[in-house]
């Protein structure tokens, strides 16, 4: 199975899923919904358990979205949970992990302001963003080199980590970091930054991303510190790179290309 076939794969079951999961929340929130009408008993016997199987779906729904559709990666996670604090918890702020908690807010004379039944809304929505990843799919895959980047950067850090367990220090770093600087260029493209610089460093494009709030400080200092231990690697010094310095450099390049989407 080639990698785009995995990907539609993904998305099919994913969206199978996530039909599942939000009859079994209506389900639950109402029994009688018109929707139960179109399966029969024996179907909805065997709906998922909604509390012990969402979150398995929303983390590869998640991992896939950024991959194929990151910019819709944001909205994804603020339906599942509010990204800063709320002033009142409403219908229009209520999130995936309040059902999840079984959050309910009641008035002082027991008027219930908000209950599980606004969790429906945003599991809905969220359904709605992994339909779209088909859709996005199908109308890019001329753009396969998107979707096989990931696998193509692992081979060439598994490369690295051979030459780095036979001594070859060197040029175990040149390859992390020519693995590190062709990832930051993909995402740079990927979120339709330009760089300036015709042949643009790990140090211009790390600067790009953090301008346009894709990698936060953390990331930025982080990738920061990769491309320094890549220059240790590059240029003759004094000190020489040691196995250990590679090893941190790969290790770190690997988790930048899981990270930074």
């Amino acid at each position: 199975m080639d990698t785009a076939q995995k990907y539609s794969k993904d998305m099919d079951r994913l969206i199978e899923k996530g039909a599942l999961l939000t009859i079994a929340m209506q389900k639950e929130i109402s029994p009688d919904a018109e929707v139960q009408k179109t399966l029969n008993g024996k179907e909805i016997t065997k709906l998922p358990n909604f509390v012990l199987e969402y979150q398995g779906w929303y983390s590869e729904s998640l991992a896939l979205l950024a991959q194929v559709l990151p910019e819709r990666v944001a909205d994804f996670r603020a339906l599942y949970a509010p990204a800063g604090a709320r002033k009142d918890l409403t219908h229009s702020t209520y999130t995936i992990s309040d059902y999840l908690r079984g959050t309910r807010v009641t008035r002082w004379d027991d008027h219930v302001v908000v209950d599980k039944s606004a969790a429906l809304h945003p599991m809905t929505q969220q359904f709605s963003i992994v339909q779209g990843l088909a859709r996005r799919f199908t109308s890019t895959l001329f753009d396969i080199k998107t979707l096989v980047h990931a696998d193509v950067l692992d081979d060439e850090l598994h490369a690295a980590e051979e030459l780095n367990g036979k001594g070859f220090q060197r040029g175990a770093g040149a390859v992390a970091g020519v693995v590190l600087e062709g990832h930051l260029a993909a995402v740079c493209d990927r979120h339709r930054i330009t760089v300036r610089k015709k042949d643009p460093s790990i140090a211009d494009l790390n600067e790009a991303l953090k301008s346009a709030s894709v990698v936060d400080v953390v990331q930025w200092r982080f990738v920061q510190h990769l491309a320094d231990l890549r220059n240790k690697c590059d240029h003759k010094k004094a000190t020489e790179p040691s196995r250990e310095d590679v090893e941190e450099l790969i290790a770190g390049v690997r988790k930048v290309t899981k990270t930074v989407l």
